[in-house]
Parts: C-alpha cells; sequence; structure tokens
C-alpha cells in the first residue's frame, strides 16, 4: 500500500509509540479515530487530544498524566482506510533481523525475550486488573485487562480480551498457544494474537 510522505510519518509516529507503550499498533490507531469524533480518547495510560481539525487533516496531543508524549498532524483520508497499517509495518519489519530467540520449545518465563514468537506455555494467574474499554476503528468497544502471570521461573503480564476476561479467575492454571512476546514500558508483556489460543486448564481458588 502507498502512503504519502505526510501520511507515512504520522503512521510512522503512532507505530512507533505503540511499540514503546506495548499497545496494539490497530487497536491505538482506533484511538485517533474516536479523538478525532469525539475530541478525546484514552488507550492504556495514553490520553489522545484533538486540538484541532478541518475536513483535511487534524492535530493531536498525546499525553500520559502530565507528560506531553508527541503532538503531529494526521491526513482523515487514513481513518478511511480499512487496514492503514497494511504494507507500512511489514516494511518496518524487513529490515530487522528476525531474532535468534524467536522460537524456543517448551519455554517457561524466565526464557522468554523481546521478538519472540510460537510461544506454548502453562502459568498461573495470580491478578488480574480492572477491565478498560478501548475504541476501534470500527465503531466498536473492546475490552481489556490485565492478568499477571508466573511459573516456578517468574512472572510476566498478560492482557486478556474481551470474552477472555469472565473466562479466567486469579488462581486458575491457564494453558497459552502460539503467543508472542512484545515490550509494555519496556518490560516483556506476553499477547495471544488472533492465532492464539488461551484456555483454563485448572480451576483454582483465588488468591488473596
Amino acid at each position: 500500500m502507498y502512503h504519502s510522505r505526510d501520511n507515512f510519518v504520522a503512521l510512522n509516529n503512532i507505530f512507533l509509540i505503540s511499540m514503546r507503550y506495548g499497545i496494539d499498533s490497530d487497536v491505538f490507531f482506533s484511538s485517533f479515530i474516536e479523538a478525532w469524533q469525539h475530541e478525546e480518547a484514552t488507550c492504556e495510560t495514553l490520553l489522545i487530544t484533538c486540538r484541532k481539525k478541518t475536513s483535511d487533516d487534524a492535530i493531536f496531543l498525546i499525553t500520559e498524566g502530565y507528560k506531553a508524549v508527541a503532538q503531529f498532524s494526521i491526513s482523515t483520508s487514513i481513518f478511511k482506510k480499512t487496514d492503514p497499517f497494511k504494507g507500512f509495518v511489514s516494511t518496518k519489519s524487513s529490515t530487522k533481523k528476525t531474532p535468534e530467540t524467536e522460537y524456543i520449545e517448551n519455554p517457561q518465563i524466565r526464557d522468554l525475550k523481546l521478538g519472540m514468537k510460537r510461544i506454548n506455555l502453562k502459568a498461573k494467574v495470580i491478578e488480574i486488573s480492572k477491565p478498560n474499554s478501548v475504541f476501534t476503528r470500527l465503531g466498536n468497544y473492546n475490552t481489556v485487562a490485565s492478568a499477571n502471570v508466573k511459573d516456578e521461573t517468574g512472572t510476566i503480564q498478560l492482557p486478556l480480551w474481551n470474552q477472555q476476561i469472565n473466562s479466567v479467575d486469579v488462581g486458575d492454571t491457564i494453558q497459552v498457544e502460539n503467543a508472542h512476546v512484545t515490550a509494555f514500558r519496556g518490560e516483556p508483556q506476553l499477547r495471544v494474537g488472533k492465532g492464539g489460543q488461551l484456555s483454563v486448564i485448572k480451576k483454582g481458588k483465588q488468591l488473596k
């Protein structure tokens, strides 16, 4: 997919910020649409504010608490695309070498590193955060919560989306399949994408 220079710069900004804060780029992009429509939107710990808009473009300010993260303009033509990152992300990714640690058979949490994929492991849920709603570019709301899971070697954060939230309780032992490791605030985060699976293999008593 071809992007103009201005559109490429805007998508690059969104992509880099989403990677920095461990947010799915499509979910983050959807927050800009919501801010464009309703002046403000939140995504994880970030607040996106539409400070000025015309029929052709809009200026967005991204803040975390009282700290400004970035400010840039986005052409409103991007909002009409069904998959704005198609081709763009693959172009960005193609310049990087695939990590040698991308796949380890039967890894434990201590083995997980940024960029690893196709991860299958068992862990116990020790904490689940309060769910938050995020706005998608399709005009729908998704619900996300953050679970803290552990095995005998360590702990890691695991986002739970929509139905996953109600299917998992603190104290449960879960099995994740075909997951990957991203970063959230500089720390590894285990994610189960569309091609992955999360299942409860043992119900447990809720931990105090």
